[in-house]
């Protein structure tokens, strides 16, 4: 084993990740797809919905530069700025490319990350599975067309649509009905399935997704680790985690 850290358990890469407060997903979804040799360390930041007025985006500047700056102490190789909605600013590298030029090392974002992963699969047509409310539907359906995706239907579960103090709901949706709203978001003729939202649980329906309805399942945190994986020079296989991480 390649050893780039002189750590016991993480000698091949060290990995940041920073989620919303109340994201308890991200993490268990992480740790159950994290290869041999690798380990990552989180950090929590305020929830940013507003990432198109200028005073959005320095308000989320000044929390990842916060963020960023506490977690480049442990040297990381990467930084992950896990949240979905909150990283969806378009073009989608345009805020990991300055946060990058900021904190003085990678740092990638779901929102980019998703738009990677769709690409090399080579995906154009796809359905979508939120746990949201229609503004954010309206919002990520948005983001997707401006970077060249046909969205055949997208379907949300309306959490959210009375403040952000419901989203603490996310992450305690049953995993069958995270299957089942899943089912109901694909539309035949997709190219892929995307389930979006670092707290929705979805990581253990990811094959049998991918078996019934013959094509790739994206969701956030595989997207996110897989994109934080290849920056950082692992390149492997990583079990149950479906086609996007796959060995190469």
């Amino acid at each position: 084993m390649d050893a780039r850290h002189r750590s016991a358990y993480g000698p091949r890469a060290r990995l940041g990740l920073i989620v919303p407060p109340t994201n308890t997903v991200n993490e268990a979804e992480w740790a159950r797809m994290m290869p041999e040799g690798v380990t990552f360390h989180t950090h929590r930041m305020p929830l940013h919905a507003d990432t198109a007025s200028a005073a959005g985006r320095s308000a989320l500047m000044a929390d990842l530069d916060s963020a960023c700056a506490m977690l480049g102490r442990c040297g990381p190789d990467v930084i992950a700025y896990a949240c979905t909605a909150g990283s969806m600013a378009t073009p989608a590298e345009a805020l990991p490319e300055a946060v990058s030029a900021r904190a003085g090392r990678p740092v990638i974002s779901t929102a980019a990350a998703i738009v990677a992963a769709l690409r090399a699969l080579g995906v154009r047509r796809l359905s979508v599975a939120t746990p949201y409310a229609q503004a954010l539907n309206d919002h990520e359906a948005h983001f997707l067309a401006e970077h060249g995706f046909e969205v055949t239907r997208l379907l949300g579960l309306g959490i959210g649509a009375d403040g952000p103090q419901d989203f603490v709901r996310i992450a305690q949706t049953p995993l069958a009905a995270v299957a089942a709203h899943a089912r109901a978001a694909f539309a035949p003729g997709s190219g892929a399935l995307l389930i979006t939202c670092t707290d929705f649980p979805a990581l253990p329906l990811i094959e049998t997704l991918e078996a019934e309805l013959g094509v790739p399942v994206i969701t956030s945190n595989q997207a996110t680790l897989w994109a934080a994986l290849r920056r950082a020079g692992v390149a492997e296989a990583a079990a149950g985690a479906g086609r996007l991480l796959q060995a190469g």
